[in-house]
């Protein structure tokens, strides 16, 4: 018997693997070659894969497609009806399947609500997308994300907190940084 639960109305492929504890919720399909981690939950309407990697303990809320070329660490959160792309320049007429750019989204960063991922970017860890966000470049780690297109309008910690720097004195685009615990170091350059 499965480790995992599967709502009786969800579909998951042969060839599939997904770890312990993990449930599929109502309308979802699970492609072939695709791997989910344990302790993972899929809201309703989910599309994930073929070829695609979920790491353990990820969140996919409600309407959300997660297509090959996606690889996802753990500890993610998608937030609803959030989009990844994996084709720059599609075309209907046009088949480009060897031409999927892989995106890559590390342990514990969190994507907003309706929030677009376009293919071919890296979200640092603990990274913050907000809702509605377009992402078209990588994100650095910790990297709070808003806007059409996305920009960086601050830090925040592993807990999704805002932080705030004792000196109160803005960070620019070239500082470098080191995350201690909670605490963002900021060096400037």
């Amino acid at each position: 018997m499965a480790a995992y639960f599967a709502h009786e109305s969800s579909y998951i492929d042969d060839n599939v693997v997904i770890g312990d504890d993990t449930k599929i919720w109502h309308f979802s399909h699970i492609l072939s070659q695709t791997k989910i981690g344990s302790n993972c939950s899929f809201g309703q309407n989910c599309v994930v894969g073929p070829k695609v990697s979920i790491g353990n303990g990820v969140k996919v809320q409600n309407n959300v497609s997660i297509y090959e070329g996606v690889e996802v660490e753990d500890d993610v959160f998608l937030g609803p009806s959030m989009v990844f792309t994996n084709v720059i320049n599609p075309r209907a007429f046009i088949q480009r399947k060897e031409e999927f750019k892989k995106t890559l989204l590390k342990r514990g960063c969190s994507i907003g609500a309706n929030a677009t991922i376009v293919c071919g970017v890296t979200v640092g860890e603990y990274a913050l997308i907000g809702s509605g966000a377009v992402i078209n470049r990588d994100v650095e780690p910790h990297a709070l994300m808003v806007g059409v297109p996305a920009k960086r309008i601050g830090w925040v910690g592993i807990s999704g907190n805002t932080l705030v720097f004792v000196n109160n004195k803005a960070e620019d685009e070239y500082a470098t940084y080191e995350i201690v615990g909670e605490e963002l170091k900021v060096d400037k350059k």
